[in-house]
Order: C-alpha cells, then structure tokens, then sequence
C-alpha cells in the first residue's frame, strides 16, 4: 500500500490499490516513532548519532532521484536556481515517507535540545542539501493541493481516503506536520527566492508568474474553465502553504515555545468553530502513548465551561481574550471547519460591533536555528506573488483570480507586517533590523512592466466595490502600515513615536466610528422611506376596496366575540359548568383549516366532516396491577373500570385538522405506495399501515386513527328546562321507572310475550316518556362515518381484537378511553404542580375537547339497544335493581369512568319529552357518583389519628363527616374502625376526592364549553371550593347526603352490604385506597457504578447461573432482564422474540423503558417492529453520556434528564419519540428490534 501513484489522465481506475494497510502500520507506529524521538533527545551524543544515522540512509534514498531527470535552470525576479524538470501531475508520487520525516523530527530535537548551537562541528549541517530535503515533502503537499484541485478524480477512492488519513487527527503528528517541518528546515538553509521558485515549479504555477501578462491567457473568456478553476485552487493552495510554513511555529524547536502553548493553540482553535464538549475536543486533539491530550491542564485558561440543559451536553467556549488569537489558516483546518470558524468569529465581532477584519495574530519568534523563516515574506520573488495577484484583483474583469487567493495574499501581508512590528518593538540599540518590508511595498515595480506598488494597489482596493468583504482587512494593513512608518521615523526611545502613534490610532478608530455611523444612518432613512411607501399603499388598496374593508373589519369583530365566547353572558356571576343553571355561554363559529387542501370550513352538525390525527394506544401508566391480563379479549367485558387502572387507552393527538374526505385521499395514497414497494424493500418501517398507521402530513407524527371535530353537544340538542325539577329521590324513581319500561320493551322485542305487554301496561310511566322513541340523528352522513371510524380505532386497539364496529363493547372502549385520557392528563398537571386550566399545549386541549364531544355523540353511530342496555346495567350498580344482580361492589369501580360512561349513554336515554331536563339528569348523576366516591373514600380510608397538629375548630364539614362515618360503621356491622376525630376524616376526603374532582371540571369545561373561574386558571389554597362551585357541588360534600337522606342511606346500605365490601373489612381481599399515588419511573442509584454492580451479580434465569451478556433493566417496574439473548426468547403471539418485547407486554401493554446497563444506553420499545435508544440520564463531570462505556468516565445521575424520560412516559409519548427517531435515522429501521 505505500507504492507511488501516477494521475490517472484518460479513463478512471480500474481496480481500487490497497492503501489500508500501510495506514494501520503508521497508526501503530506513530507513538512508537515519537516514543523514539524523546528517547533520543535524552542523551546528546544519542541525538547526534541518530541524526547522523537517519541523514545517511535518507541521502541513500535520494542517491538515485535525479537519475534520468533533465536539469532546468528556474530566473524570476533577478534570481536563478537550478533543479529537475518533475511534475507531480505526471510522475509517480508517494504520500508514505518515514525517514524524511523522522529527520525532520530530530532536526526540531537539535534545536529544542540546543544541541545545535553547542556542538556545530559535530553535525552534518553542511552536508545537507535543502533542494533534496524538500523536495518529497514538497511533492506530497503539492499532492494534496492537487487532489483539492479536482485533477486526480480518475484515482478513485484509494487516494482520496489516503489524502484524509494524511491530514487526520490520528496520523498528521508524523506525516502532515514533519512535512511542513522539513520544509521548513529546507527553507530556513536556502535562499527563500529559490525555495519559491522551486514551490512554483511543483507547483505547475512557474509560467503564469515569471512570464508578464501571462495570468491573461487564462481569462474565463478565453481558456477551458476547468484548467482556470484548477490552477486558481492551486495557487490557493500553494499560498495556504507558505502561510504554513511561516506562520506554524508553536512547536517547541521551532518557535520560542513550551508544549503546553501547542495545546492551548490547538484548543483555541477548535472552539474558534463552535463550543465543543470535552469529548469532541479530546478527539480532536492527538493522544500521547498515555493516552493522554494534556487537555486539563491548559483548558481552564482558554475556556470557560458551559453546563448542559435537558438535552445537550456540557460545552466548553473560548474566553474572550483568546479570539485574538485566532489564525484563519489554522494548519489543522479541514476546509469545511475553516469556514465554520470563520463564519463564526466574523459573526462575534458584528455582535462586538467591531470590523470583521481576520488579522494573522501576533506570534512567537523562531528558534535561531529557524530564524531565517520570515525573510520569506520580503522576497523578491514572494513580493513579485503578492503583486501579480493583487494586480488582477484591480484590473478583475481582464484576469481569472478568486476571492481566496486575494484573502490569502492579504493574509501574508498582514503577517509580514505584524513581523516587522515586533522587530521594531523589541529592537535593541546594538540590533539593526533586516526586516524591511514596508519599504518594499512601498516602491513601484522596475521597467519594463512599471506595475504601481503594492501599498498602491492596496489603496486602490480599498475602495474597489467589488471587495467588499475584504474592505475592513484592507483597512486593518493600511492601518499597522501606517503605525509601522511612525514606528520607524521616530526613535526607540522618543515619547513623541508613542503619542503620534496613539494619536493615528485614535484618528483612525474615529474615522471608523464615523463612516459606521454613517452607514447606519442610510440604512435607518432606507427603512423609514419603505415602511412610508407601505403605509401609503395600505391606505390607498383601504380606499379602493372600502366595502371589502368594512366586511373584514365585522369578521374582525365576529372572530373576537368567538374568542371571548367563554367569558359568560354576565361577567360577575358564578361559572357553573353543568345542571340547570349551568352557565350559558355566547355560540359562536369554529372555522378552521384543513392542513391537506388549505381550504377552510366551520364546523357544524350537517357539513363535511373535519378531522385531527390521532394516535390510540394501551396503557399501563396508571396502573396499580400490572400483572393482571385479559384472558380472552373477545368475551371480555370492558363496562366497569377496575379502580387500580390496570390497563386504560389512551388517546394522543399533534393537533393537526384535515378534512375527512382529504385524510382518506392521502391514507389511500399511503397504502397504494406501500403496496408498490418491492417485497425485497419491505423492512419495517416506522408505521405499519396494516395496522391503520400513517405519519401526519404536516409534522409526521405517528398517528392510527382520526378523531372527528365537532361542535359543542348541548347546541344541536333542544334543553328542556323547567320551573320545576325532581330532586334526586324523584329521579331516581323516575328513571328507574323509565329501565324497567325499556327492559320490558326488549324483552318484548326478543319473543313477543303476553305477559309483558300486560306489565306494560300496568307500569305507571312518566309522562312524555315514550320507550320506543328514536332519537334523530343530527349529525351528516360524514360525520357519522369518521365517528365509526374512531369508535372502531379505539376498540381495536384498546381490546386487541379485530375491528367490528357493530360490537356492543365498542361505545365502552369509547367512553373508556375519553376518561382515562382526561386521567392521565390530570395526573400530569398535578405531578408538575400546575394549574388545572390555561396550561395545556394546544395539541391536548384541541384533543380533549374532540374526545370530550366524541364521547358525547358516539351513540348516534352505536345500536339504540345497546346503549340503552349499558345505561341499565351502569346505573344498577349505584342504584340496584332485581334485573342486574352480578355487578361488582363499588370498591371495584373507578368512579370517574363511571360517570363519563353514564353521561354517555344518559344522552341518547334523555331524548324524549319527559319533562326532565338534559342538565337535571347530568346534575343528578355527577352527584349520585360524587357521593358513591365519597363512601369509597371513607371505606378504604387508612386514617391514623396520630399527634398531627390539628385545628380544635369543630367545624361543620367535621361534624357533618363524623356523623356520616359512624352511620357507616353502623351499616357495616362496626367493622370499620372507629374514629373520632372529624379533621382527619375531612382531611382525609378532601384529599381523597380531589383527582375527582379535577377530572370532573376538565370533563364539563370541555364537554358544555363553559370556562373556568379565575381562581382554578391559577394555582391557590382555596382550589377544592372552587371546583365545588364551578361542579355545582355544595362545600361541605355531606350536604349531597342530608338534603336527600332517605334515599342516599338506603343506597349506602345496599353498598355496604356487598359480600366484596364485607370481605375488605374483614381483611380478606385488598382495595385501593385514595387518592391514589401517581406512578413514577423507579428510583435509580446516583452514582451509575452500583449498577454495574447490580448487572454483574445478575445471572440468566434459563442458562443455569451463567452471567448475562446485555443485563436490561425496566425502568418502569425495576425487573432486570436478560436481552438480546437466544436463551430469553420466548414465544408472544406466535412469534420468537427477546426478553425485552415480551416484558413490554406484560409490564407496559407493549411499550417499554429499558436501560442497557453494559452500553449505559435506553433503549424505548413499542410493539416487535419499533424502537429506538435514547441518551441515558447519567452524565459525566464534564456534562456528557457516554454510550458504550468507551471512555470511562464516573458517571452520575442527572436527575432533570431523568425526569424528562419519566415525562415522556407519563405523556404517552414513547411511541412519537420512536417514530420521529426512525424516520430521522433510517438505520433503526432494519434493526431486529423483537429479539432485544
């Protein structure tokens, strides 16, 4: 792989040559050869001779190189060289020369080591001939410089990975870096015209300099553009390197330096691109064989270090006072990271308001055995460069030239004058300075071209407006020459230099101030002269179209009664969100804007149907049992909610309208585009379309279904309000009056029986109600159709069973999902301790109010009987009947379901003319299960009378909840413990029942659109009277059981006497007490060594102790599993998968939070085919993760990460977090995620 190459000219390379190889080697060898080189330069005699050893066998190298080469004799400028007629372009190079550069090496140690100063008549220098040592060297970069160029395309890949490894972080100490140093060895022994004359030469660049007018000929009109652009590239090229050469002087030996000054240098210039964390800097900086950057010692001096947020990593920025130096031709640039960094600082010194100038920064003098370096830069030939260039950038319309190469040439200047600076600063009186290069420009070329000089032309650019950019470095070199030609007029040691010198400055930076300010002051009249001539053409389109004016101005008006509709009629008065005085708030119109076809539409009962995207999935977020499973999902019913959540639905939306029509379009389209996907393509993806998943149009969000929007419920139904309304015992009979009359009515349907229509006829029915009444239907044929559509989403997902929208348990999966939704949310709101209303993203509140109204009108789409058949069967299990006797007790119904799915069936039951109003039967019901909770509360209440500080008060509620207590005790047959202070009891309940109560107010608020007070849009101590009032309920809750005692204790009776409830009491059986504790992630250790501890001990429960390879741990239950392993596969639904996916099945109903403790890496799940790996909550000291364990940092918990990952969790956002991953990062997709 170290073979010489030859530029490939008329077809491509066949066969790609083996480079790997020789690359690993230098990898290997890299510290050893530096290993070596610090050995040596111990012991000075050891020095020497391995100097005198390694010239030998390099002069044997070269022995040969000029066999066969004709010799050319190279004049510019009044100067000759001789040398060997050699391209680079059409002989054979090679980028692999170890002894050259181990030279190179050692002659820095002479230097470091004074060894050349002290012993000169030991060492060969005489012996050395500079043309030979540059000359592989100055092939390699040429090289380089034309691979940049583009000509040696033709080579493949071989020599472009070969030109990356060169320059690579890994490699350059020994390869790219001794180049340049034996460069600069070459050069600091030679005559520096000769040197460049040479450069030239390799460079192919010798014509188009010594020959004048000769940059004419390649004029973009008349030579081929490719040749043009190649040659602009190389003489790009060929200046970056003599600004190398020059300005690369902060290794010890060769500039007056210590190592740690390369260090700071190399940090300074890799967060001159951008702040970087430890990690990324540590790459970036080359390793000792310690393994080690020496990074920690010098980075607090350069930086200041930037602690991570959330989400990013700890970043270290530079100091302020470190731009200054800053070197554009930074030698480890790529090119891309030296337009990053220029970019970046031009941007800080606008923020700075100061000029954008980029000046070379000052540097470091040279050892004297490299001394000789800066007289490059006052050459004859050099200055005969920089005038040439400089030349075409004034005369730009007849020459080809670039940007580039004038900023690089600019760059030189600024080099050459920031030498001669510091020549004249630190000029003692015996010294005389050599460095004249301010005169040098200064003075017109010679007959017969008679060019101008270069100060000339750089006054003359000044004002060129083609270069603007470049104006303030323009201004920057006329500036430091002027300070230069003070410095030089007066005498070191005058006081009159240095006032005159602060006085130009001072002049200067004035002139500055003033031609900024001027700018300033036409752009600010720019912009008032716009913004005039705008408002003039507002007022004159205003007078042309007054009558489209005025109609927008009443739809202005229309729209803001729209957005104020939810401040009642009267602003004073109590907000009640349900019952008879239920606060009326204004109609008013939704008009909203399909995402697909942009078109807008209101939503109304009888028009097209709009719909949002949604996503439906199970849930166990809420869970207090998860190992409770459904044994058969088709005959399981769904009615009654067990309190402990097992496993609820939830529904997610990202708040993005379509219309219906448009949503099935762009589904079909969906389909038809996965169904044309070749077999062989088909990976998974990250939605699966036959399951229903599509990704949002607009933002691509994981969606499986579409919720239809619809207007509030109560606007398209007529209220019966009347003076006079039953209070709750009356309803109670006349409902019940009402069950018996329609179970008669079914039965007779069912066999036509004699008999039945008799006790028809006997029973003594409301008046105006009629059993057989059908409800209309108020919604539009499309309405209806997404409303099954939505239904049918929810009971398949929620049941795992195939979609049937004629199912009877379809409305329960509706009514089911639209609470536990408005559960979790609630959960999440009191979790981060924020105000029940006003804080919603506008994606949940958007959400919550479709799936409010969903759950209200789902029985227009549902079968009559069906629904009336649930409302019976609800209804006993607060109020038994005969019919109904299997219910469970009321221990083991979840109260807040109950009551969403009793409201949904109430409405279809209240469609008649029976003279109860719609709000009285929602009033009642909400009070008959607020009061069922209370006595769940009581039951289950776990009240310990302890020494608590307690208030001596007495109080009403205190009273009034004592006594009902001890009629409980009295009900259950005194086995209820006996307790005598009423504060706890109150305490207790209040506590208890308000998760209930704040589901209850969002429920309302939604579902009736009445707003909510001020005072619960807030967070406050009175929150649980003022959700009573918004809820109609009185204060003390116990008043709901005195103003209808009989009833209610008969009630509470029946309750008690439940064989569940008795069994609780005697401590057979367990229920869940209240309030319920919101679940969490489990705890984890701080310190992330204890889990590695932890993994270590773990052992694989099937390979008989064997330790586990991928130890896993659940974050959401704390099981440790073992992954990625064929002796955990178990079988799921006929398919082999991974100890992770089936936990997720059991644990999270198919989504699961997984920590890969050996990889410190979190691993999220979502049913076998998704998944994705998240950053871990465990940092670094320096702010960072560390996927893999590579470097070995301590790590410790960041707990605001880890609460991110729990949000996520609670949010049901683990599923879009892995959608929105695959879809950035396709490789996900094709990983075997069921086998993790």
């Amino acid at each position: 792989g170290m073979d010489p190459i030859t530029r490939q000219v008329g077809q491509h390379i066949e066969m790609e040559p083996e480079w790997e190889a020789a690359f690993t080697l230098q990898m290997k060898l890299t510290l050893v050869i530096s290993m070596m080189q610090d050995w040596c330069a111990l012991d000075e005699k050891v020095l020497i001779e391995a100097y005198k050893k390694c010239l030998t066998v390099l002069m044997q190298c070269h022995s040969g190189f000029t066999d066969g080469e004709q010799p050319i004799v190279l004049s510019m400028c009044g100067h000759s060289v001789e040398t060997i007629r050699y391209c680079v372009s059409q002989e054979k190079v090679s980028i692999h020369l170890p002894v050259s550069r181990l030279l190179a090496g050692l002659h820095v140690l002479l230097s470091k080591t004074e060894v050349a100063y002290k012993f000169p008549e030991l060492l060969p220098l005489s012996e050395l001939s500079p043309p030979m040592l540059i000359e592989h060297p100055l092939r390699c970069l040429v090289l380089c410089a034309q691979v940049h160029a583009g000509m040696w395309r033709r080579n493949g890949f071989s020599l472009v990975n070969q030109i990356y490894y060169y320059h690579n972080v890994k490699c350059r100490r020994e390869m790219f870096d001794k180049d340049i140093v034996m460069l600069q060895t070459g050069v600091s022994m030679m005559d520096p015209n000769h040197f460049l004359m040479i450069m030239l030469s390799r460079f192919e660049l010798y014509q188009i300099f010594s020959t004048p007018d000769y940059g004419k000929r390649f004029s973009t009109e008349n030579t081929n553009k490719d040749v043009v652009q190649q040659n602009n590239t190389l003489i790009e090229e060929m200046l970056y390197l003599i600004i190398m050469i020059v300005g690369e002087r902060f290794s010890p030996g060769i500039g007056q330096v210590n190592a740690t000054d390369e260090i700071k240098r190399e940090i300074i210039h890799q967060l001159s691109i951008r702040p970087m964390a430890h990690s990324e800097l540590v790459k970036a900086l080359p390793e000792d064989e310690n393994r080690e950057t020496g990074m920690e010692s010098v980075i607090e001096e350069v930086a200041c270090f930037k602690k991570p947020g959330l989400t990013g990593r700890g970043l270290y920025e530079l100091k302020p006072e470190c731009a200054r130096n800053f070197n554009l031709y930074f030698y480890h640039f790529s090119r891309a990271e030296q337009s990053k960094a220029e970019e970046a600082q031009r941007k800080l010194k606008r923020q700075n308001r100061e000029d954008t100038a980029l000046p070379p920064p000052a540097l470091p003098p040279f050892c004297p055995l490299f001394a000789s370096l800066v007289n490059i830069l006052q050459s004859d030939v050099m200055l005969c460069i920089m005038g040439t260039i400089l030349q075409w950038a004034v005369e730009h319309n007849g020459y080809a030239w670039s940007e580039s190469m004038l900023q690089r040439v600019l760059h030189l200047i600024g080099m050459a004058l920031q030498e001669e600076k510091q020549h004249l600063e630190n000029l003692s009186e015996e010294n005389v300075v050599t460095f004249t290069f301010t005169q040098k420009i200064s003075r017109p070329g010679e007959a017969p071209n008679n060019s101008p000089s270069i100060l000339a032309m750089l006054e003359t650019l000044q004002n060129a407006p083609h270069l603007e950019v470049h104006k303030d470095m323009i201004r920057w070199i006329l500036k430091t020459f002027n300070t230069i030609k003070k410095l030089r007029e007066s005498s070191s040691t005058s006081p009159v230099a240095e006032t005159e010198e602060n006085i130009m400055e001072e002049s200067s930076r004035d002139k500055d101030k003033a031609e900024r300010k001027r700018k300033a002051e036409i752009a600010r009249l720019r912009r008032e002269k716009i913004m005039a001539q705008m408002s003039e053409m507002q007022r004159h389109f205003i007078n042309e179209n007054k009558e489209l004016f005025q109609q927008t101005l009443e739809e202005l008006d229309t729209s803001a009664s729209g957005v104020h509709e939810n401040s009642p009629v009267i602003s004073d008065a109590k907000l009640t969100a349900l019952g008879p005085e239920q606060t009326r708030v204004a109609e008013h119109r939704q008009v909203v804007m399909c995402i697909l076809c942009q078109e807008e539409q209101e939503v109304k009962v009888d028009s097209r149907a709009m719909v949002l995207a949604a996503f439906i999935q199970r849930s166990t977020v809420l869970s207090k049992n998860r190992d409770k499973i459904i044994p058969d999902p088709e005959k399981y019913d769904p009615l009654f909610m067990h309190p402990d959540l097992s496993c609820g639905t939830h529904t997610g939306s990202c708040g993005h309208i379509m219309h219906a029509h448009c949503w099935q379009r762009y589904f079909d389209a969906v389909q038809a585009k996965e169904q044309r996907r070749q077999q062989r393509l088909r990976v998974h993806t990250s939605y699966d379309v036959e399951n229903g998943e599509f990704l949002c149009p607009l933002c691509e969000c994981l969606s499986n279904t579409v919720i239809p929007l619809l207007p509030p419920s109560r606007v398209s139904f007529n209220r019966l309000d009347f003076s006079r309304q039953p209070n709750l015992a009356q309803w109670i009979k006349t409902i019940s009056q009402q069950i018996k009359a329609l179970c008669l009515l079914r039965d007779e349907d069912c066999a036509s029986n004699s008999a039945n229509s008799e006790k028809m006829r006997q029973l003594h029915l409301p008046e105006g109600f009629r059993p057989d009444f059908k409800p209309k239907n108020p919604y539009s044929e499309s309405i209806k159709e997404m409303l099954t559509t939505f239904g049918t989403a929810t009971y398949k997902v929620g049941l795992k069973v195939h979609p049937n929208e004629e199912d009877p348990r379809v409305p329960i999966m509706c009514w089911g999902s639209c609470a536990y939704t408005i559960q979790t949310i609630e959960r999440i709101l009191a979790d981060e301790d924020k105000p029940l209303f006003g804080h919603l993203p506008c994606r949940q509140d958007d959400c919550l109010t479709s799936l409010t109204r969903f759950a209200a009108a789902h029985w227009t789409v549902s079968s009559l009987s069906a629904v009336q058949g649930h409302f019976c069967t609800l209804l006993a299990s607060l109020v038994p009947n005969e019919k109904n006797g299997n219910l469970p007790c009321i221990l083991d119904i979840d109260m807040f379901h109950l009551l969403v799915s009793k409201l949904g069936a109430l409405f279809i039951h209240c469609q008649d003319f029976s003279g109860v109003s719609l709000g009285t039967g929602d009033l009642h019901l909400f009070h008959l299960v607020t009061m069922a909770h209370i006595i769940q509360i009581l039951l289950t209440s776990s009240t310990e009378e302890n020494g608590m500080d307690q208030e001596n008060t007495n109080s009403e509620e205190e009273v009034a909840v004592l006594t009902l207590y001890k009629f409980l005790c009295q009900c259950t047959g005194s086995a209820l413990k006996e307790i005598s202070s009423g504060w706890h009891l109150w305490r207790n309940l209040k506590a208890g029942i308000m998760p209930f109560l704040r589901c209850s107010a969002l429920f309302f608020h939604y579902l009736n659109g009445v707003p909510a007070p001020s005072e619960i849009q807030v967070n406050g101590t009175n929150q649980f009277e003022h959700l009573c009032s918004y809820l109609s309920l009185p204060n003390n809750l116990t008043c709901l059981f005195q103003e209808n005692s009989e009833i209610v204790n008969t009630l509470i009776e029946s309750w008690c006497s439940n064989n569940e409830v008795k069994r609780y009491l005697e401590g057979k059986r367990h229920a869940i007490s209240y309030a319920r504790e919101s679940n969490k992630l489990i705890d984890l250790p701080d310190d992330y060594s204890c889990l590695i501890n932890q993994a270590s001990n773990f052992s694989c429960p099937k390979s008989g102790g064997d330790k586990s390879r991928a130890p896993t741990l659940c974050l959401v239950c704390g099981t440790m599993l073992c992954s990625q392993s064929y002796c955990c596969q178990t079988e799921l639904e006929g398919e082999d998968v991974g100890a992770c996916t089936a936990h997720t099945y059991t644990c999270g109903s198919g989504v699961g939070i997984f920590l890969r403790v050996r990889e410190c890496q979190v691993l999220f799940l979502a049913g076998k085919t998704k998944g994705c790996f998240y950053p871990p909550p465990y940092l670094d000291d320096y702010g960072e993760t560390d996927q893999g364990l590579r470097r070995g940092n301590p790590l410790h918990l960041c707990k605001e990460r880890f609460k991110k990952i729990q949000k996520l969790w609670q949010q049901h956002s683990i599923t879009e977090e892995i959608g929105h991953a695959q879809e950035a990062n396709q490789t996900l997709v094709g990983i075997d995620w069921q086998h993790l």
